[in-house]
């Protein structure tokens, strides 16, 4: 299994709750694709360069998800298909190694 880094932007109108909420849909779509969410770091509400579909601020969510390569490609469409989400980047977390 990988390692991966998504960073999400949810839309600003989601409350907190709102957000634990669909971070918590995240990780089960992860473990329907037999991986996980390792962990995740709310950066928070922050102001977009320019506007995505009418938003000028989104809620940013740093997570490292562990998946088997095969999954990913369903693990970005689930991404795409979320209602909630404004914007994704997700890459393949770099490991270093001393």
């Amino acid at each position: 299994m990988k390692s991966y880094e998504l960073m999400t932007v949810f839309k600003p109108n989601l409350d907190a709750e709102e957000v634990d909420k669909a971070l918590d849909a995240l990780s089960k779509t992860a473990s329907s694709l037999k991986g996980k969410i390792e962990s995740s770091d709310k950066t928070g509400r922050k102001k977009l360069a320019y506007e995505i579909q009418g938003f000028r601020d989104g809620f940013f969510v740093t997570s490292i998800v562990s998946l088997p390569e095969e999954n990913v490609a369903e693990f970005r469409r689930q991404l795409r298909l979320n209602d909630n989400i404004l914007r994704t980047m997700f890459l393949e977390a770099s490991t270093v190694k001393a």
